[in-house]
């Protein structure tokens, strides 16, 4: 949470959006405390649960006078559902051009792509069925993000997600863990106690989606596999990871700081 308020560049206002949740004042209440414990001048209230809400002119003037946007957990069907084509999602996408930082913790990470997994079978090899997909909020356009991911084994469905996408980004947040991307910078920098698990579909040679059943084994070649843990960085135009500031050249051990099978396409 600290590093949220940090980011934001200068202390102001945070937004509060609790769409996710099926328990969302109690949720505002709640991140209210935490985010003016650490120094917030002003934190907004945005709980929306209706997509009439969304439209409403003093929540749209909020969300204009906020340096960020803080998306909770829950169902990150409800956010699109709710929020997706309303005028709250146009000014959401203008003020993000224009310089709103916008976070979020699990649902309210899965949401800010364009293409979002709703739910999916974790224990199950990736076919069709593995995973249902819906669109996103458009933030982070050629990603799809999952999380809990290596505590719940989500490799599976977010393999699934790449056969049927092929040159996309998928990101696996574990607990713990958060990333920080700069679009602008083309940069993506790992925080946090566990890892981030990044799935580069865009040198994916051959993948059956197209003709596999939909309860049928999924195949795809040419995934490229990168697990990061804090400190390290990835360059989204070049999807080459880096460490310290630098390009990591991973086919070099430099004392044992890291297992190389885990970088085996680098």
């Amino acid at each position: 949470m600290a590093a949220i308020t940090e980011s934001a560049g200068r202390p102001s206002a945070i937004g509060i959006v609790t769409t996710a949740s099926k328990e969302g004042r109690q949720a505002y209440i709640e991140y209210s405390r935490v985010f003016a414990a650490l120094g917030v001048d002003e934190v907004m209230d945005l709980t929306v649960q209706a997509r009439a809400e969304a439209d409403a002119p003093e929540i749209l003037e909020r969300i204009r006078r906020c340096a960020m946007l803080f998306f909770s957990g829950g169902d990150q069907l409800r956010v699109t559902s709710v929020l997706g084509g309303t005028r709250f999602h146009h000014v959401l996408l203008e003020e993000h051009r224009r310089g709103l930082a916008v976070a979020g913790t699990s649902a309210g990470a899965s949401m800010m792509s364009d293409t979002m997994i709703v739910m999916g079978d974790a224990e199950e090899a990736p076919t069709k069925n593995t995973v249902h997909m819906a669109p996103g909020m458009g933030l982070w356009v050629g990603a799809v993000i999952d999380q809990h991911f290596s505590q719940r084994g989500r490799i599976g469905r977010l393999l699934s997600a790449l056969a049927q996408n092929p040159g996309i980004l998928g990101v696996g947040l574990d607990e713990d863990t958060a990333i920080e991307v700069s679009l602008d910078a083309q940069r993506l920098q790992v925080w946090g106690s566990r890892t981030v698990t990044l799935l580069d579909g865009s040198h994916v040679m051959h993948t059956n989606a197209s003709e596999s059943r939909a309860d049928r084994p999924l195949a795809i070649t040419g995934v490229r596999l990168h697990v990061l843990p804090h400190g390290y960085a990835f360059d989204l135009s070049t999807r080459t990871p880096t460490r310290g500031g630098e390009a990591t050249d991973l086919r070099e051990d430099e004392g044992g700081d890291f297992d190389r099978d885990f970088f085996p396409w680098t």
